[in-house]
This record gives structure tokens, C-alpha cells and sequence, in this order.
């Protein structure tokens, strides 16, 4: 008789639904750009401070995995809420009266956000797995990926919208006349209202991570000098690496994702340039940004599905398909019908996410899991930090062949030339890296039973 419990009603797998949810409904995302700038900083600083928090997840990720596996993954996570709850604070009541103090005050903000999504990225997940193996069933991992991305979807959609809506003074102002409230709303009332509303979801953040239980021996996580803790988590980075550069199934995963990751997220970055090229009106930009969070309704009961019956290879190829697709259509660049492989491509990201978690988290054993999860996340960023190198790479490229007539309108064609042109490199460099990857390890992919 299986007397396990229910995946959900299991404490830390509630507890990692709602603290992955609330850790990322940012109400500042529809308008991250434009509240930079609006703020005062400039492009240039804004582009320095996008670098910042690259480098500190890049830099922080593998040793705060270890580090959760060896002082413990709750302990991680409280670490993670409190350092969003300072980051997001210090950005809700910074003065702007000082354009230089500010710009070091959104560096700071920058670092520290960079190292809660590297502390928090793997420990939770792990915490929650464990919790699974240690009491309940396994097998019902992909459920919980499952139930997850789409609660996480409803907070995405939802803080899209509103903090898309809080932020435009003009929509306030006619919320207000509409009420009778007989306020005057002004770009300086709504200029942080979606950092407020972040705030508040940053304190549920941490107080989720304090109800949080660790699940590992107590002999396993215990205090410890600070010296020996470091000796023990770089001993286990080193074991982890090695593990993961020989095992060609875990290896494989991994720049498959790396691929898989970085060519969507570079274009999904520069989804409003496309959008505007193929005739979208801007109203819609949010509007297809909530069409893109409701495909974690489905695709994850279909990921979930293919995991189940089908192998590693088969579920790699078909998710490659799809990028491959939306890559093709996207070159095009078809007046508004442009807007369907846009989102064939952007739907790609959520097989992505579930397959790497699923294989991954049933590959690695518990002592290593938070380890090898951040080395998943090391491996995502490093990818697109490196096209993003080599996309600026490609645009200067395609700049200097190009002569432009004088003017600010021929300049903006310019650009949306540029754009244009690059679009179908993006489907060579896919193809030639896939059958790169699949010579190396499609018998390793094909063989693993996971």
C-alpha cells in the first residue's frame, strides 16, 4: 500500500510554489526600461547596470548552490527573501535629487538583486524535490513543475497588467475621476507605485522562506566555522563540475539549454522592436506579453506528458522544432501574421524550463542537487551573455555595410534594417550548434532511461 502523500499537501512544495510565484510577479517588468530613465539615469547607465547584475548572478550562482548544499537550502532562502526585500526597498525610497549617488545606489540595488536570484536559483527547487523523495512519490515531480509554472503564470499575468496600468498616470487619473476621488494623478504619484506593490510582494517573500522546513539530517546541516563551510562548498563546487563534465547525460542537458535558452531570451529581449517592424500596434505589447504567460496553462501538462513517454532525444528535438520554426517564421518578418512563430518561439521557453528540471533533478543525487541547479543557472546566463557578445558583434557588422541618407528618419530605418537582417542568423547559428550538439551526444540522450 502507497501510503505517500499527495505532492501538494506536502509543506515545502506549497511553500516553493508560492515563493517561486511571488519571487517573480514583479510589477516593475512591463516597465523596467522606461522607470530606469525615467528615474534620470541614462541609456548608457541603464545598459552598465543590465551588465552589473549579469555579472553578480554569473559570479554568485555555483557557490551559493554549494553553499545551500552544505549550511542548508532554507537557510539560503531566508537569505534570498531578506536580500530582495533591501534591494527592493533601497530602489522605493531612494532620493532623487543626486543623479551621481543615485546611479551607485541602483549599482548596489543591481548587486544585490543579482545575488537573491543567484541564492534562491536551485535551493528552492531542491528543497522542494527532497521534500518529494522524502515524503511523497517521486514520480509526481513533473505535477508539481506542472502546477507550478501555471500559478506562476496567473502572478506573471497579473503583474503585468497592473503594473503596466499603476505606472500610466493617464489610466490613473481617469480610475480616479471614474471613483470621484477628485485627485490629480502625476507621473511623480505613479512613479514608483509598481516598486510599492514589488515591496510588498518582497516581504511575503521572506516570511514564506521562514515557514519553510529544512528536510535534510541535522547532522548534514550543522553550525560550522566559517572556514570550514567555505572549504566545504568549494570542495563541493569541484565535485559537481567533475560529476557534471562526466556524466554526458547531465552535460548534454545543459548546452542544450544553454542553446535553447539564450537564442529565445536574446530575441524575446528585443520582442517590442519586432513587434513595431511588423505593423503591432504598442497597446498590444502587454497584451501579447499575457498571451505568452497564459501558455503556462498548458504546455507544462504537455511537457509533463512527453517526459512520460518519450525520451530525452525525442523531447530535445521537438522542443528545438518549435525554436526552429519560430525562428524561420520570424525572419520573415510578416506583417502582423509576424506575430504568430514570435509566439511559437516564446512558448519554447517553458519546454525548456520543464525538461532541464525534470532530467536534472531526477540525475542529481540530494547531496549535490542545489549544486548541479546552479550550475544549470550558470550555464543559462553564460549562454546569453555570450550571444548577446556576439549579436553586438553581428549588428556592428551589418551597421557598417549599410550607408545611411542624413536625418533622423533614416536613421531609425536604418536600424530597423539592421534589425531585420540579423534575424535570419539567428536560424543558422541554432541549426549549425544543434547538429554540433546532437554528433556529440544523441546516443547519450537516446540511452539514458530518466
Amino acid at each position: 500500500m502507497n501510503t505517500s502523500l499527495s505532492p501538494f499537501k506536502i509543506h515545502n512544495v506549497r511553500m516553493f510554489i508560492l515563493f517561486r510565484v511571488l519571487f517573480n510577479a514583479r510589477f516593475y517588468y512591463p516597465v523596467f526600461s522606461i522607470l530606469f530613465l525615467d528615474f534620470g539615469l541614462t541609456l548608457s547607465q541603464f545598459a552598465v547596470l543590465n551588465a552589473v547584475w549579469a555579472a553578480t548572478i554569473v559570479i554568485c550562482e555555483v557557490p551559493s548552490g554549494a553553499l545551500a548544499d552544505t549550511i542548508g537550502r532554507r537557510n539560503l532562502l531566508i537569505f534570498a527573501g531578506s536580500l530582495m526585500v533591501i534591494e527592493v526597498a533601497i530602489w522605493a525610497f531612494v532620493p532623487r535629487t543626486n543623479l551621481t549617488l543615485l546611479f551607485w545606489i541602483f549599482v548596489l540595488n543591481r548587486i544585490l538583486s543579482g545575488m537573491a536570484e543567484a541564492a534562491a536559483s536551485g535551493a528552492d527547487e531542491a528543497l522542494a524535490y527532497d521534500s518529494l523523495q522524502q515524503q511523497g512519490n517521486i514520480d509526481d515531480w513533473g505535477r508539481v513543475l506542472e502546477r507550478q509554472v501555471q500559478v506562476q503564470a496567473v502572478g506573471f499575468f497579473i503583474a503585468m497588467t497592473l503594473g503596466g496600468v499603476i505606472y500610466d498616470p493617464q489610466l490613473m487619473q481617469k480610475g480616479a475621476d471614474l471613483l470621484g476621488l477628485g485627485l490629480v494623478v502625476t507621473r511623480e504619484q505613479t512613479l514608483r507605485l509598481p516598486i510599492y506593490f514589488t515591496l510588498v510582494t518582497a516581504v511575503f517573500v521572506f516570511i514564506t522562506t521562514l515557514r519553510m522546513k529544512e528536510v535534510r539530517d541535522k547532522g548534514k546541516v550543522r553550525s560550522q566555522k566559517s572556514r570550514e563551510t567555505i572549504r566545504d562548498s568549494f570542495r563541493l563546487v569541484w565535485e559537481a563540475g567533475r560529476w557534471i563534465f562526466r556524466t554526458p547525460f547531465v552535460l548534454g542537458m545543459m548546452l542544450f539549454g544553454l542553446l535553447y535558452d539564450s537564442v529565445v531570451r536574446m530575441i524575446v529581449t528585443m520582442s517590442s522592436q519586432y513587434y513595431r517592424i511588423i505593423e503591432i500596434p504598442e497597446a498590444l505589447f502587454g497584451v501579447l506579453g499575457s498571451v505568452v504567460a497564459v501558455f503556462g496553462f498548458f504546455i507544462p501538462g504537455i511537457a509533463r506528458r512527453l517526459c512520460a513517454k518519450r525520451s530525452a532525444l525525442f523531447n530535445l528535438l521537438f522542443n528545438g522544432a518549435l525554436i526552429l520554426a519560430g525562428l524561420i517564421g520570424m525572419s520573415m518578418v510578416w506583417p502582423k501574421v509576424g506575430v504568430l512563430p514570435a509566439l511559437i518561439l516564446f512558448s519554447a521557453l517553458y519546454f525548456v524550463g520543464f525538461f532541464l528540471s525534470h532530467y536534472l533533478n531526477r540525475a542529481a543525487s540530494s547531496e549535490r542537487r542545489a549544486t548541479v541547479l546552479s550550475f544549470k543557472g550558470l550555464f543559462l546566463n553564460l549562454g546569453y551573455g555570450g550571444i548577446g557578445v556576439l549579436y553586438s558583434l553581428l549588428l556592428a557588422h551589418l551597421r557598417g555595410q549599410i550607408h545611411p541618407e542624413s536625418g533622423r528618419l533614416a536613421e531609425e530605418a536604418v536600424k530597423s534594417m539592421v534589425f531585420v537582417d540579423s534575424l535570419p542568423w539567428f536560424g543558422w547559428y541554432f541549426i549549425v550548434c544543434l547538429i554540433l550538439l546532437l554528433l556529440v551526444f544523441a546516443k547519450s540522450l537516446r540511452s539514458n532511461p530518466l
